[in-house]
């Protein structure tokens, strides 16, 4: 009853017409963020992810009306039953689901039976890699799975990732090793609160830095995975190719209070 009192109150926050518009406004941002961006970057036009954890389903059907078709989610279980839902089956044909939690290698069987999943971005350990590529080689023949490396660019201890210094090994070796994987590119989160009057935010600097490595080695398209809400302009500006927002889309999250 609370988990349903906490939806209702988020739909009452935020209609159709406000989410559509927010879905324009964002990608209207990111054009004009990519405008600036110095024409010495050369990674792609960056790639709106919708970061709906918390939200109900509706308000997913609402920014899917709205053209949104890439969303984000962290947690398996609620990722597992929003895709699972009747109305996602029946009118999201083409939705594309990406996980963007940590991910517990008891949990890869579950994620992987998602629907439309269409990538994990939190590879942070070869164990994680080897895991989840045995997992998916038991799947249908030919089957092949998107994935980031993620990049621990703060150091902070209770965030998950490689170090910058690990990323591009980690980068080949799934790469090289996990077959049934196609390593896309590589994402952070970063620390939070960087003021942009103290100069560019270092996290970005510091994953920029791994993209040149990993580029100058292999020439493929790389993914640069960084910005969330309050840092997605700037994010585009310094090489972002895909963004992951949450509340500028669906408004502030509502949780349970303990």
């Amino acid at each position: 009853m609370k988990i349903f009192n906490i939806y209702i109150r988020q739909l009452k926050t935020m209609s159709q017409s406000d989410i559509a518009k927010n879905i324009k406004d964002i990608n209207e941002r990111i054009k004009q963020a990519y405008l600036r961006r110095p024409k010495t970057i050369n990674t792609a036009y960056p790639c709106l992810v919708a970061v709906s954890k918390t939200k109900p389903v509706e308000l997913i059907l609402e920014a899917y009306k709205g053209g949104q078709r890439h969303f984000g989610e962290n947690y398996v279980q609620e990722l597992v039953e929003k895709a699972a839902d009747k109305r996602i089956r029946e009118t999201c044909p083409d939705i594309n689901w990406h996980y963007i939690g940590h991910l517990q290698s008891n949990k890869i069987n579950k994620l992987l039976s998602v629907q439309n999943l269409y990538m994990i971005q939190t590879i942070d350990s070869i164990k994680l890699a080897d895991n989840l590529n045995n997992a998916v080689s038991k799947k249908e023949t030919n089957y092949q799975l998107k994935v980031l490396i993620q990049v621990n660019t703060s150091a902070e201890s209770e965030k998950h990732g490689v170090s910058p210094e690990d990323a591009c090994n980690m980068f080949k070796y799934v790469k090289e090793k996990c077959t049934n994987l196609v390593v896309k590119g590589i994402m952070t989160i970063g620390s939070y609160g960087h003021s942009l009057e103290e100069g560019p935010n270092p996290d970005f600097q510091v994953l920029m830095n791994v993209y040149n490595h990993i580029y100058s080695l292999t020439a493929d398209e790389i993914i640069v995975s960084m910005g969330m809400s309050n840092d997605y302009e700037h994010a585009v500006e310094v090489g972002s190719s895909m963004v992951r927002i949450g509340s500028s889309v669906f408004g502030e999250r509502v949780y349970q209070k303990s």
